[in-house]
């Protein structure tokens, strides 16, 4: 297993994988204790069996620099073939700005060819290329080194079957005339928009109950002052306060310290410095909100009388074209966009 730990050695192997038709592509990150992923491996494959053509790239090494990856990348004449790839693809856009294209992907392109609702890479290994994996390593620290060589193996098996799958499925959509379907389904993940929260927007992905109009301002406020914070100081959100402290939080609406201190899901580290003070700002801030710029709730759902006899009827119906068609349910409709046609 030939791990790379140069920039020149990165240059090498990619000016060879820039003359391949397609390569394969994993990463290996840790996002327990940070925001953004920490990369810590990746793991490069090109058609061949020889050993020099199924890599693994230490970012952690001193003195890499990744951009003759990046370059690869970009290069158009190579298709960039990844397993899942939002996580990756997030990794690359934060690290380099750089989105592969073009890109492909074996678990939408899986979906798209009749293997069920997001199918994992394991089963595509033994459906498709006919191995085993060993799973030994799948829940490990890969920022530790010096890494193990069942690590190694673990990792580079990632990318050394998914050129198999690759060339199968390519196939697979080429002799049904799906390509375009897939090109469809991947187009959001080369987006920004995709991965940059913008905090402001942050409370969107708040589940909460449908509260009264400034209830949900001081959500708003709460989720926008969480995501600055995490984002600035590359923490998880959980690490400040979780969702179910942030609805406790707009429940309570608390002024003054002791009033945090009050609250039983808010973490003991959150009930003073500055987390403490940029919650009681946000709440603050979400009183004094103009009644025109408190947000609006949305009661499309609790106002929807959906027909159940029709509903169910449309879940038959689409299980029954889904399997006709060999393609993922929810690549036709979602459980919502049915609910809609049945009211």
């Amino acid at each position: 297993m030939i791990t790379i730990v140069t920039t020149e050695g990165l240059a090498e192997y990619c000016a060879r994988a820039r003359q391949q038709p397609f390569v394969a592509v994993d990463t290996e990150f840790l996002r327990e204790r940070t925001y953004y992923s920490q990369l810590c491996l990746i793991q490069l494959a090109y058609p061949g069996s020889g050993a020099e053509c199924a890599v693994l790239v230490d970012p952690l090494a001193g003195g890499l620099s990744l951009d003759p990856l990046y370059d690869l990348l970009r290069d158009t004449s190579v298709v960039k073939v990844f397993h899942a790839a939002r996580q990756d693809l997030e990794i690359f856009f934060f690290e380099g700005k750089v989105f592969p294209q073009p890109l492909f992907d074996t678990q939408v392109a899986a979906m798209v060819c009749g293997f069920g609702e997001q199918v994992g890479y394991e089963t595509l290994v033994k459906r498709v290329a006919k191995a085993q994996l060993d799973k030994s390593s799948r829940f490990t620290d890969w920022s530790r080194r010096p890494l193990t060589e069942a690590q190694k193996a673990y990792a580079l098996a990632d990318v050394t079957h998914l050129r198999d799958i690759y060339e199968y499925l390519a196939a697979e959509l080429e002799s049904q005339g799906r390509k375009k379907w897939v090109e469809e389904e991947l187009a959001v993940l080369t987006q920004p928009e995709t991965y940059v929260v913008q905090p402001e927007e942050a409370w969107k992905r708040v589940k909460t109950r449908t509260g009264s109009a400034r209830f949900l301002a001081v959500v708003k406020m709460l989720a926008d002052f969480r995501e600055r914070y995490a984002q600035t100081r590359n923490v998880p959100r959980s690490r400040i306060f979780k969702d179910d402290a942030l609805i406790e939080i707009a429940s309570a609406r608390p002024t003054t310290l002791d009033d945090l201190s009050r609250l039983r899901l808010l973490l003991r580290e959150a009930r003073r410095g500055e987390i403490a003070d940029g919650i009681l700002a946000a709440v603050q801030a979400a009183d004094s909100l103009p009644a025109d710029q408190v947000p609006k709730p949305d009661r499309s759902r609790e106002n929807l009388a959906v027909n159940p006899a029709v509903a169910d009827l449309l879940r038959v119906l689409l299980k029954a074209k889904s399997e006709e068609a060999g393609v993922a349910q929810k690549l036709i409709a979602t459980s919502a966009e049915l609910d809609q046609i049945a009211a």
